[in-house]
């Protein structure tokens, strides 16, 4: 019997525009490596023992970059690279065309490429929620008060009933690909939201506050120090 796959699909499409750096985000350093690298090593650590592939999406015009910096800080792990898309639905449905042998993939992740804490536990246990459910995401509490706003006015939202989303979200091979077959919707936010709208039910998991997404230099600061914590 054919040993069924775990894919884990990393975005990496940042440019580093509004994190003011003159390289994209993904490839700042953090704790002595790039981003990237470090979000790759979580899951490779977390699917050690598991038949698997790693497939990144970078830019076209990063390609050469990364390669770059592979060389340079001797990072061997295996993975592959795909182009990018012009938004992060085009981008997975790039590396979801790329996948070979889709009937021997179990469950895929998708990941964002900046958020390097993921640990080995979230990984797991969204992966084993999926594979039960079908779908899941890690969501977490909100700490600070929420107001919608309409126009010029506002209104206060009950934050006990609201969560924030945050990745890897993983499904079952099948649900993700059927779902990614439906044309691309501005309103696609995340993968839940384009499995959703086929019709899917998507399983919320406990989430993790030190799984930070760095978009802004002050993420980048509180991320060294929970690296330094854990050290």
């Amino acid at each position: 019997m054919t040993e069924m796959k775990t894919i884990a699909i990393i975005v990496a499409g940042g440019s580093g525009t509004r994190f003011g750096a003159e390289v994209p985000k993904q490839f700042l350093v953090l704790g002595g490596e790039p981003i990237l690298m470090r979000t790759i090593e979580a899951f490779e650590e977390a699917l050690r023992g598991v038949d698997h592939e790693i497939v990144v999406t970078l830019p076209v015009d990063q390609f050469g970059l990364w390669n770059e910096l592979c060389e340079r800080y001797d990072f061997k792990l295996p993975h592959r690279v795909v182009a990018g898309g012009e938004t992060r639905w085009h981008s997975v449905k790039n590396a979801l065309e790329s996948i070979d042998d889709s009937a021997c993939t179990d469950v895929i992740a998708v990941h964002d490429g900046v958020r390097p804490l993921a640990s080995i536990d979230l990984i797991e246990r969204v992966l084993d929620a999926a594979r039960r459910d079908g779908a899941a995401i890690p969501v977490v509490m909100l700490n600070d008060s929420v107001r919608q706003v309409v126009g010029e006015t506002s209104h206060a939202l009950d934050r006990s009933s609201l969560r924030a989303v945050q990745t890897p979200q993983a499904f079952g091979a099948r649900v993700l690909l059927d779902a990614y077959s439906q044309p691309f919707e501005p309103t696609f936010t995340d993968d839940a939201s384009v499995v959703e709208r086929n019709g899917h039910k998507v399983t919320l998991v406990e989430g993790d506050p030190k799984n930070l997404k760095i978009t802004r230099p002050m993420d980048l600061t509180l991320a060294e120090y929970l690296l330094n914590q854990d050290a």
